[in-house]
Order: C-alpha cells, then sequence, then structure tokens
C-alpha cells in the first residue's frame, strides 16, 4: 500500500522540465543586467562597436584613409585637444545649440497651447503649422542666410526652426488629447479656464511635451552641424567641414564620436529637468 502511495506521489511530482531551466536562465539575466547599469552597457557597446569598426578596417577591404583605425582616430582627437581646439568647439557648438532650443522650445510650448485649448489657433495657425512642419529645416538654410546673413541670428535661427516643430507636434497631441473627463469634472469643481489648463491640462499633457523636448534637444544637435558649416571659425560642425575638406577621415570620425556624446548628455539633462514633471506616468506603468 505504502509501495502505492509513493509510486502515485512520485508520478504526481512533477519533474523539472528543461522549460524551467529558460526562466531561471532569464532571471539571471535580468539581475546580471540590473547589475551591470545602464553605464556599463554603454561602455560594453561602445567596446563590441569598437571589435566590428576594427575587424572591418582589418579586412583590408577600404582604403586606409577612409577608414582609420581606433588608435588612430583617437590620436587625431589628442591633437585636437594638445592644440586646444577641442574644448572651443565644444562650447561654441554648445552655446549656440543651447539658444537655438530654448528659443524653439519656448515658441513651439506656447503655439501648442494656442493651437491646441484655443479655437483661434485651431482654426488659424494649425493650418499653416501642417504646412509649414513637412519642410526640412535644412531647407531653410539658405533662406536663414539670405535673411540674417552669416552671423549668429542665422544660426539660431535654423536651429531654433528646426527644435519647434518636433516641440509643438508633440506638445499639441498631449494638450489636445486631455480626456474630456477631467475638463469636466474641472469645471464641475469651478475651476477656471486658466485652472483648467494650469492644474489639468498642462500636467496630462506633461510626458507628451518631454518627449517634444528631447526630440528637440537631438534636432539641435543635428541642425548644429549643417548651421556652422559656413560662416564661423569655431564649433562642431565647423570643425567636421573642415576635416572633409582635408580628407581627414580620423578628425571627422572623432568629431562626430564628440557630438555624439555631448548630445546624449543634454538628452540626459533634459531628461533629469522633465522627470518630476513626468513621475507620475511612469508610475503608471
Amino acid at each position: 500500500m505504502a509501495t502505492d502511495v509513493q509510486m502515485v506521489a512520485a508520478g504526481t511530482r512533477s519533474p523539472t522540465p528543461a522549460g524551467e531551466a529558460r526562466p531561471r536562465r532569464s532571471v539571471r539575466l535580468r539581475s546580471a543586467a540590473a547589475h551591470f547599469g545602464p553605464f556599463g552597457w554603454t561602455v560594453a557597446g561602445l567596446v563590441l562597436a569598437s571589435a566590428v569598426w576594427s575587424l572591418v578596417v582589418a579586412s583590408g577591404r577600404f582604403p586606409r584613409q577612409l577608414f582609420p583605425s581606433v588608435p588612430e582616430i583617437l590620436a587625431a582627437g589628442r591633437t585636437l585637444w594638445t592644440e586646444g581646439l577641442l574644448v572651443d568647439d565644444i562650447g561654441a557648438s554648445l552655446g549656440r545649440a543651447a539658444l537655438g532650443f530654448t528659443i524653439g522650445a519656448l515658441i513651439g510650448i506656447t503655439i501648442a497651447v494656442l493651437t491646441a485649448t484655443t479655437a483661434a489657433g485651431r482654426h488659424l495657425l494649425q493650418p499653416v503649422l501642417r504646412v509649414f512642419a513637412p519642410i526640412p529645416t535644412i531647407g531653410l538654410v539658405p533662406l536663414a542666410i539670405l535673411w540674417f546673413g552669416l552671423g549668429e541670428n542665422s544660426k539660431t535661427l535654423v536651429i531654433a526652426l528646426g527644435v519647434f516643430v518636433p516641440v509643438w507636434i508633440n506638445s499639441h497631441s498631449g494638450l489636445a488629447s486631455t480626456p474630456v473627463d477631467y475638463l469636466k469634472a474641472a469645471r464641475c469643481l469651478g475651476a477656471g479656464r486658466w485652472q483648467t489648463l494650469r492644474k489639468v491640462v498642462l500636467p496630462e499633457a506633461a510626458p507628451d511635451i518631454a518627449s517634444g523636448l528631447r526630440v528637440g534637444a537631438a534636432m539641435a544637435f543635428v541642425l548644429i552641424v549643417v548651421a556652422e558649416m559656413t560662416g564661423t571659425t569655431a564649433g562642431i560642425g565647423y570643425r567636421i567641414y573642415q576635416a572633409q575638406l582635408f580628407s581627414q577621415a580620423d578628425r571627422l570620425i572623432f568629431c562626430l564620436i564628440i557630438l555624439g556624446i555631448v548630445g546624449a548628455l543634454c538628452d540626459l539633462a533634459v531628461h533629469s529637468v522633465t522627470s518630476p514633471f513626468t513621475r507620475w506616468a511612469q508610475e503608471e506603468r
């Protein structure tokens, strides 16, 4: 009898299938990823990219002058540093990008409030902006130079216009999609139009506004390269253009890497500034 019970118990006891190893393995991978951290994964990705680039260079399929090795790229960066050009270029580009981003973001959010919450903005401004938004900002560079010359004003205008479009689109989408129930509840509680905008509409649209600001920040660094190719003697974009003119691929690639790093740091800064206003959306996920 006891033997039968043991056999039944042994039969009902589920053996450890091979499928259970996979969840355990995935749990270990997730814990390892959490322990590694975002910075560690970023470093690992850069190391992997360097390894792939080195393999491409070592294959000999491409001219060495156009595909320099990683040590040659780093040596070019060291030369820029010792010549005192790198810090000045980064500072010049950051200043132009920050000014253009600030102007474009402020105008984009303001216009989005008008087009999303007022009838005049919805009927007058929105149709014009829908026609303007698809125009490539790079195509406006000749017009900006024609209007403002080769000075700083034309560069600021180009960057501000490029930032304005994604900020306006994302902000308008968030502001215009406020749930009607929220608006009705605010009116029932006696909230005026300004109070509803400040306490209900803007907080509800904060995640979309934050997304628009992050896209706008990235767009500022895309356009800084174009804006600095003419009428200046300092900036990452100017240095990239000079490297292309003199076929200095090592300098060009190093400047592109620096531009990407600075852009990524600015994206983290924008995320840190906007994170307190979007914490409620992150908690709901």
